[in-house]
């Protein structure tokens, strides 16, 4: 116990020094304040789910209102039909199956919804019979599936710590002032003793599965909890413990040693390594949000002190990571293999930022995050390719604000990127390469982060999905017929672009195992489906190298990768393995991406497979999807290649600068969307997929290879002289030079001094150099993130700092000027000089 209050005295420490901890007021309230701030909560939480009298008049909200009866008619018709033998809802089999228990917890929660949302038919709205109903409901699941502990927590932990506890929560509060007290109490105490993974009932911010989003939900599961027993203590401490989702994740100080949340470069990574905004950190943002919400004008936060802070996590984190209302597969772990579109995903994030703007208070700062969220989620309309259905929101009054913001004529449409950016996630090894016409997004893995996320019969097919995978997002077209689900689906998970990967069978967990998971817990390593070492060796695995990131300077970026085997064939080949787990040794490739403005120039040195591996390897220069009745061009010459889809006005040009001549395919592919999650309806899904392919024999030597990658290429463009010259590509360092741009952009690998084109560098690094109007600006970064100081020497005439990061140290040398870049705790971040 001792330990324990010692790490939470450390955090608290932590977040008063952010001024996180401003927000909760220091004294206790008086039991009437505390009654009224009950009373605000549950009216907040009511409106939030339900609307009020107000927005549900709105003709905007009818189709949401009528959405909200049509599934609580559905839900008591079901209840009507059941048996009543082993099932509460008609067709949802209870007893074994954790999903279907949840799910009749939130039917009946959305029965208890309908009977509080204004606009509903009277026989619905406000009906004490069918909010008896869901009492009922709610006492035998309790008595029959629920309140045995002994007979729960079967199948998977966040059902029985957040999903069933989410519903029951919000349903008790929707119904507070006719829930019967008892019924309260005892469903309180369950949810409590479900915590198994937190302590004495409570949040444990020392386990591994109270961080993040996960946090945030079990949070404001135990704040609406609080107010149904008027029970402020319980309120106090769990929005003290979601406050620690505010605070950056520092790697280099860790509390809790949670590695879960929010990083200083925008990056979010949940499940420990698994870069994630697009996924659990789009759900964090909303749970937030909601809590704000629920707590506006309760007086148990001062909730309008977070929004400069939340406001950050959309322009730094969601922004660059949205084009034209697209959220980008890269950050989405296993829910890349959902049915549902990036465009829905960023309904959600457009909803949060309606409802963060309503909660700006007075100060300038406020404000201005204020209409800055109300000019891009205009932005976000307006260039969508999809049209935003706001009948998705959870809120009714959201779509009021939401309407009202479209409506504004003073409120402009503006974006929170600029039109040519380059960011670099390092945290999370993504990066974001935008300009006026397209985006580039590259996923990458290394000993920090994930190769890839299966869970669950999600994600089946994911081995290759952190090795080099790129996104090329072409302006004006429908991504869900470039990307989404069924880009997945019908590209080969051996030929994702941007690929190399060993030419072989490989096996889906439930093909290999039968389950879902590797199921062994009688080994040390104890193999159960929530275990530590599922998570390591199964779920979602780390490569073993330590190299992968990039420098940006200005809109321009350098990105450096190395590929590697996992720690699953690491310790297969240890030993440490039972002799029944199977795994897969990777490829081998020293990989560089330089980051222009027409052009990615992509190298690649080393490349083949490992040593007595004895496969073929095939690396995809890049893969493209196109409908299957689309019209595709492809032409080729001497050295290029141009994909176009005549029907969508979409073109890709392919340039190659050094290497062997690659493989062309337009091929017709149809599989059934079950290919990549279990869960998914067995639809059949026919698409074109175009792809270029740089192909390798068993046994051939390591090659080396370099092309460009021209976005909305004319016919012209890919036929003209490449605007790009190959310096060097070998597995120690990788170099080229734009003269139009005055940029040399360099990725060095190893240990010792590397010399190219006038520059020396240091051992493994990262760097730019651009000389423009007499300024010779450099950026430097240790894609490593493992050293201390990274040294650059500027051969010439010796220059003079003009500017630049305090990390930066410029002295003259002979024969020219060394540039020592302090980079320990730096986790990849660009260090910028300007000289003269």
């Amino acid at each position: 116990m001792e330990s324990h209050e010692i790490t939470r005295r450390r955090l608290l420490t932590a977040l008063a020094a952010t001024g996180v901890l401003a927000t909760v007021p220091t004294g206790w309230a008086s039991a009437a304040e505390v009654d009224a701030g009950v009373a605000r909560l549950v009216r907040n939480t009511v409106t939030v789910f339900a609307g009020d009298t107000a927005s549900n008049s709105r003709a905007e909200t009818a189709a949401k209102i009528a959405a909200i009866e049509r599934t609580a008619r559905t839900n008591l018709a079901a209840l009507d039909a059941a048996s009543g033998d082993g099932e509460l809802f008609a067709g949802v089999p209870l007893g074994t199956s954790d999903p279907n228990l949840s799910a009749s917890f939130q039917r009946l929660y959305e029965v208890a919804l309908a009977t509080r949302t204004p606009g509903v038919a009277p026989d619905l709205y406000g009906s004490a019979a069918v909010q008896d109903r869901v009492f009922d409901g709610l006492a035998w699941l309790h008595a029959q599936y629920y309140g045995d502990q002994a007979k729960g927590y079967y199948g998977n932990w966040f059902t029985w710590e957040i999903g069933i506890s989410q519903y029951v929560s919000k349903t008790l509060v929707l119904l507070a002032e006719r829930a019967p007290a008892e019924l309260v109490r005892t469903y309180i105490a369950s949810m409590d003793a479900y915590l198994r993974n937190g302590r004495d009932g409570d949040v444990d911010l020392d386990s591994r599965f109270h961080t993040g989003a996960n946090l945030a939900d079990i949070t404001t599961n135990r704040i609406l909890q609080g107010a149904l027993t008027a029970d402020e203590p319980r309120i106090r401490k769990a929005l003290t413990d979601q406050l620690t989702v505010f605070a950056a994740v520092d790697p280099y100080h860790l509390v809790h040693g949670v590695t879960d949340g929010y990083y200083a470069d925008g990056s979010f990574i949940q499940h420990a390594s698994v870069a994630y905004t697009g996924s659990y950190g789009k759900g964090l943002l909303t749970r937030v949000v909601q809590t704000l919400k629920i707590l506006d004008g309760t007086g148990f936060a001062h909730g309008g002190e977070l929004v400069p802070t939340v406001f950050g996590w959309v322009r730094d984190g969601f922004a660059p990571l949205i084009f034209e209302g697209w959220m980008m597969e890269a950050v989405k772990g296993r829910a890349v293999s959902r049915t549902g579109t990036g465009y829905a995903d960023v309904a959600v994030i457009v909803e949060a930022a309606v409802d963060l703007a309503s909660l700006a208070d007075a100060e300038p700062a406020t404000r201005k995050a204020a209409a800055a969220l109300t000019s891009y989620v205009k932005h976000v309309r307006s260039t969508s390719r999809a049209a935003l259905d706001p009948t998705a929101f959870v809120s009714p009054v959201s779509i009021v604000r939401y309407a009202d913001i479209l409506a504004d004529a003073s409120v402009p449409a503006a974006d929170l990127n600029p039109p040519a950016r380059s960011v670099a996630f390092n945290a999370m090894e993504r990066t974001v390469h935008r300009r006026p016409g397209y985006a580039f997004t590259l996923a990458r893995s290394s000993r920090r982060i994930s190769r890839y996320e299966y869970m669950s019969g999600e994600n089946l097919r994911p081995w290759f999905q952190g090795d080099g995978a790129h996104y090329l997002y072409l302006s004006g077209q429908d991504q869900t017929q470039a990307y989404g689900v069924d880009y997945f689906t019908t590209v080969s998970p051996y030929g994702l672009a941007g690929v190399t990967a060993p030419v072989e069978l490989r096996r889906t967990v439930t093909e290999l195992y039968g389950l879902p998971y590797y199921d062994n817990p009688t080994h040390p390593l104890n193999f159960t489906a929530s275990s530590e070492s599922q998570n390591t060796y199964v779920y979602f695995p780390t490569a073993t190298q330590a190299y992968s990131g990039g420098a940006v300077l200005g809109a321009y970026g350098a990105v450096g990768w190395v590929a590697s085997d996992d720690v699953p064939w690491r310790d297969k080949r240890a030993g440490v393995l039972p002799d029944d787990f199977v795994a897969y040794r990777g490829a081998r490739a020293t990989r560089s991406w330089f980051l222009l403005d027409d052009e990615i120039v992509v190298l690649s040195a080393g490349v083949g497979d490992a040593p007595g591996g004895g496969r073929a390897v095939t690396t995809t220069v890049d893969a493209r999807t196109a409908a299957a009745d689309d019209r595709v061009d492809v032409t080729e010459g001497e050295g290029w290649v141009r994909y176009a889809n005549v029907t969508r006005g979409a073109a890709v040009g392919y340039v190659r600068l050094d290497g062997p001549a690659p493989q062309v395919r337009l091929d017709t592919v149809t599989r059934s969307r079950r290919f990549v999650r279990t869960a998914n309806p067995d639809t059949s899904v026919t698409r074109q997929v175009f792809s270029v392919t740089v192909e390798q024999e068993a046994g051939a030597e390591l090659a080396a290879f370099a092309w460009a990658l021209l976005p909305n290429a004319t016919d012209a463009a890919v036929r003209a002289p490449a605007a790009v010259r190959v310096l060097v590509n070998t597995p120690r360092r990788q170099a080229v030079r734009h003269q139009g741009l005055g940029l040399t952009a360099l990725n060095t690998f190893t240990s010792g001094d590397h010399h190219v084109a006038g520059l020396s560098v240091d051992g493994p690094a990262s760097a730019l150099v651009r000389e423009r109007d007499g300024v010779t600006t450099v950026a430097v970064s240790d894609p490593t993130t493992e050293r201390d100081t990274v040294s650059v020497v500027l051969r010439g005439r010796t220059l003079r700092r003009v500017s630049g990061d305090d990390t930066v140290r410029v002295s003259p040398v002979p024969g020219g000027t060394r540039v020592e870049v302090a980079t320990r705790h730096g986790y990849g971040r660009s260090h910028q000089v300007s000289l003269r």
